[in-house]
């Protein structure tokens, strides 16, 4: 069929529609609902989406049938530009839906992590301290690591740590001091 004669089967058929002619509407649909669908999809990219356009779109066509004039357009690209502008406005919608929901995240983020405690960065570098901080103990000789672990992660005194252990109090104070100047060489090394 040449395209001079499916241009008029396709005004016939949308002045029926402007008249409100269901069937007209029917058989429309189903000599352009192909291509128009295509159209569709080359714009949304996702068929749940063009055939929502393409309901749509077939919508606003029985609406502005009325108005449709041959003079100024072949029917074909009529009902296409109606396709695109509603595929574009679906587009929009969903971008606008999108950016709602990025920003409520943002916000819940922003939140989250401008709130007084540790970031996650905080954590990494936490991580990494004490694990140079386990390389540089393992380095130490065993008396001096055991008197350095109870001195400061059970929170000893010195006193208390020469009494637990039975060692002279000047013998703690040596191997905390030797122990900590180590531990102070080591860890520059990771700093």
């Amino acid at each position: 069929m040449n395209t001079e004669c499916q241009d008029a089967q396709l005004i016939a058929l949308l002045e029926r529609v402007a008249r409100q002619d269901q069937v007209a509407l029917k058989a429309l649909y189903d000599a352009c609902a192909g291509k128009l669908y295509g159209l569709a999809l080359r714009v949304v990219t996702q068929r749940e989406l063009a055939e929502d356009v393409l309901q749509d779109a077939f919508l606003k066509i029985w609406y502005a049938a009325p108005d449709y004039a041959a003079s100024l357009s072949p029917p074909m690209a009529w009902m296409a530009m109606i396709v695109r502008s509603r595929a574009l406005d679906m587009l929009r919608r969903r971008a606008v839906q999108r950016t709602h929901l990025t920003q409520e995240l943002d916000e819940t983020l922003a939140d989250t992590l401008d709130g007084e405690g540790p970031t996650p960065l905080d954590f990494a570098q936490a991580s990494q301290q004490a694990k140079a901080l386990s390389q540089c103990l393992n380095r130490l000789e065993t008396k001096q690591r055991e008197v350095v672990n109870l001195a400061y992660l059970r929170d000893l005194s010195h006193s208390e740590l020469a009494l637990q252990l039975q060692l002279p109090l000047g013998t703690v104070k040596t191997w905390i001091r030797r122990g900590l100047d180590q531990l102070r060489v080591c860890m520059a090394r990771f700093a």
